[in-house]
């Protein structure tokens, strides 16, 4: 007699415990996500070009490599500039020979001058003379210069930091002036992504945008559909530039829904069947559930149940708290 009293006792005890500690099933407003595959761009993609023509006799750089403005990524050498170098050259001699000739002509002049032997007409052409040589040859220094420029502008210079993408020639080739001999990728990296146009209205520039361990925000969508889906560009922090184009997985926030939600500790597995406690009229009764995906919850993990339960429950033991 004395065991069925104790049982009694103590179901009548734990009865108000239950009663106080339960609490009502939520139900919250959950973000719906729509995986899409998000392309890594570079935000500049430069080509390094030639500058003059000629054939390629030294080549710094190679795929992958990471470069600094300025810097020697090739060198062309026309080999008809410095022939042309050397033609002005002996132009020059040959022109500085004439200007001292014609100098030393003037000198004379101006002597017999003194002594009324020549005219003042036969000076004047004589000056004219020296200064006519005079303006060849710095005519002479002027075409040496740009020669030397252009021989200058052989290098290949990278026209931003970044990294090589691309290498489309070999050591030993014929290049054109204007001809790319690299591609460069500079500025920084970003995502793009291109998604179904039923899901534009739902793309907010300032959006979060979850991607494979870490979060972007979606920075510009684009107004113009091609082939019936929206582009858009998504800035990641710290995204690697080691694979332009690398295919990622994105994200995307497209809608609300309501869900009812609970605890993953609320959530147990029986039979191969899964449970939570509600409190019944005399205590804790197992319901079996059907459970959605995990969510976090102002910072708590949570269980969305799909059926099984209803905003009338009350979870035993308080599990929302």
């Amino acid at each position: 007699m004395r065991k069925p009293v104790l049982t009694a006792i103590c179901l009548a005890l734990a009865s108000p415990v239950f009663a106080e500690a339960a609490s009502p099933v939520k139900q919250v407003q959950l973000t719906e996500w729509k995986a899409v595959y998000g392309t890594v761009e570079a935000r500049l993609r430069v080509p390094a070009r030639a500058r003059i023509g000629g054939t390629i006799t030294e080549l710094a750089v190679t795929e992958g490599d990471v470069v600094t403005e300025g810097q020697v990524l090739a060198r062309v050498v026309d080999q008809k500039l410095g022939f042309q170098l050397s033609a002005l050259e002996a132009q020059k001699t040959a022109a500085e020979a004439q200007l001292a000739n014609a100098q030393a002509e003037l000198k004379r002049g101006q002597e017999l001058l003194k002594q009324g032997v020549t005219t003042a007409q036969r000076m004047d052409a004589l000056a004219t003379q020296v200064d006519v040589v005079g303006s060849q040859i710095a005519a002479l220094e002027a075409q040496a210069r740009v020669i030397a420029q252009s021989e200058a502008e052989g290098d290949v210079l990278a026209p931003a930091a970044g990294r090589v993408l691309e290498v489309p020639v070999a050591k030993g080739a014929v290049v054109m002036p204007g001809e790319a001999v690299a591609a460069l990728a500079a500025g920084g990296t970003f995502l793009r992504i291109s998604v179904p146009e039923r899901h534009a209205a739902s793309l907010h520039e300032g959006d979060t945008i979850q991607i494979e361990g870490a979060e972007g925000r979606l920075a510009k969508v684009y107004p113009l559909i091609t082939a019936g889906r929206v582009t858009a560009d998504v800035e990641v922090p710290g995204l690697s530039d080691h694979f332009i184009d690398a295919r990622v997985l994105v994200r995307l926030p497209v809608g609300q829904r309501m869900a009812l939600v609970v605890p993953e500790t609320a959530l147990t597995q029986a039979s191969g069947l899964d449970f939570v406690q509600v409190q019944g009229a005399e205590g804790p009764v197992a319901r079996a559930v059907v459970p959605g995906q995990h969510q976090v919850i102002d910072g708590l993990p949570m269980v969305e149940i799909l059926s099984g339960l209803t905003t009338d429950d009350s979870l035993a033991g308080g599990g929302n708290e």
